[in-house]
């Protein structure tokens, strides 16, 4: 692009309202957890807003296994020489969780690795691991360490937050099916103090109320630029978890693709692109899949995850083993004078997946705090995540790169990937272990 160019599309996004107007409008929406009546009306919202810049944008439905949220009881007994402590503390349950009512020692697994939870003995026992992963280690993905806990006998399984606030965490524990064992996600003053029953012979009764069921999403489906054969998708959720505004995970990141959308609109592309807002990504990628059939993978140059962007001041790149696209990502970012933070490790828990294991180049876009990397979740998947975390200029700045990026990339050809090499890649980061504990090892790769 050139600098005159640049510099108009910087101007306009300097005071545009639409991000901040956007992403209100989406949060008073109300909780839009897969398959429920507020992520139907955010896909519809998604879809508004691209039929302004689109052609016939389109709303694809698709059959889910609909998990609904019940209560959750945790309680807590420990004998203690002449004394019994007997406490009660609040808990969430995790998405996928089954109902169920378990009695059972609580043991600690720490970060729920695989050698931590099988040098602990869970078998019968309900499972305690921390949500932060090993400072000197690959970070470990809660499907993982419930996985892991599944394998190793646990009759039920506990999430403990590793950000203080009285904060519980959720997640989904399978993509997109009902786990084995009952599970709840507990806050990281309460994981302290279980920890502490758990050494000293503590019994758990942890009970769920819970449902899953057949039901229906929806993506929302736009198109833009010339009308050739292949293109580029844009692709962003639209749905999160039920306990909280999901401002920042991914308000933020379909904000920037509802604005990016606007801004390629107004550009000469090289190639046609999709943009798209998919449903049910916190509970298994379900919309990424579905849209991955529609589009035929073999038809899409290369996949843009708007998946983090806008949530923090930097803008972080995961490329997925793409040299090409880690050069686009630092080349484009160094032109607009802008930070970006590049890494190439590869990981399946994103709308890219359904894409990258079949051999699409994936471009992930995250963000970081100017001061560092923040390991973990932060806010994200609790109910911390709310419109007054978010920065506006994180906003309009980051759908500027990302329209950037994009534009860029139609006129460019990125290398397929080699499946195998990804594949040998993710198991020698010793991914495959905890993938297949998670139950999202390919059995058949592209």
């Amino acid at each position: 692009m050139d600098d005159d160019a640049l510099a108009r599309l910087a101007g306009r996004a300097y005071d545009d309202p639409f991000p901040w107007r956007f992403l209100t409008e989406l949060i008073e929406i109300g909780p839009r957890l897969g398959g429920s009546t507020g992520e139907r009306r955010a896909a519809e919202h998604v879809a508004e807003a691209f039929d302004a810049a689109t052609a016939d944008p389109e709303l694809l439905p698709f059959d889910i296994q609909q998990w609904t949220r019940g209560d959750a009881e945790l309680e807590i007994r420990v004998e203690r020489d002449e004394r019994v402590v007997e406490r009660s503390f609040d808990a969430s349950a995790l998405p996928y969780s089954p109902p169920g009512d378990v009695r059972a020692p609580l043991v600690g697994v720490g970060h729920g690795t695989p050698d931590e939870t099988d040098s602990a003995d869970v078998s019968d026992g309900v499972a305690l691991a921390d949500a932060a992963s090993p400072s000197d280690g690959r970070y470990i993905h809660r499907m993982e360490k419930y996985g892991h806990a599944v394998e190793a006998g646990a009759e039920a399984f506990v999430f403990a937050h590793h950000e203080p606030g009285q904060l519980a965490p959720t997640g989904s524990l399978r993509f997109g099916r009902e786990g084995a064992v009952p599970a709840v996600g507990v806050s990281r003053e309460t994981g302290a103090w279980l920890r502490e029953y758990a050494s000293e012979g503590g019994t758990v009764r942890l009970r769920v109320d819970a449902t899953t069921e057949a039901g229906v999403s929806h993506n929302a489906l736009g198109t833009l630029g010339p009308e050739t054969d292949d293109g580029i998708l844009v692709v962003g959720h639209l749905d999160a978890h039920d306990i909280a505004e999901g401002a920042l995970d991914n308000g933020c990141g379909i904000t920037t693709v509802a604005t990016a959308t606007r801004y390629l609109a107004e550009l000469d592309l090289g190639c046609r692109v999709w943009v798209a807002g998919v449903g049910c990504e916190e509970t298994g990628l379900l919309g990424a899949r579905a849209l991955a059939d529609h589009l035929e993978p073999d038809r899409v140059r290369a996949v843009v995850n708007v998946d983090g962007a806008g949530r923090h001041r930097d803008l972080r790149a995961l490329t997925h083993g793409s040299e090409e696209l880690a050069e686009l990502a630092e080349r484009v970012t160094d032109d607009a004078g802008q930070p970006c933070h590049v890494s190439e490790t590869p990981h399946p828990y994103s709308d890219h997946w359904p894409f990258l294991q079949r051999g699409v180049p994936s471009l992930q876009l995250h963000s970081q705090p100017a001061t560092g990397h923040e390991r973990g979740r932060g806010w994200g998947h609790t109910a911390a995540d709310t419109r007054d975390k978010v920065d506006r200029r994180n906003l309009r700045e980051h759908a500027v790169l990302t329209t950037l990026l994009v534009a860029e990339l139609t006129r460019e050809e990125v290398p397929r990937i080699d499946t195998d090499a990804l594949r040998e890649t993710l198991a020698d980061a010793g991914a495959e272990s905890g993938m297949r504990a998670a139950g999202v090892w390919p059995d058949a790769w592209e």
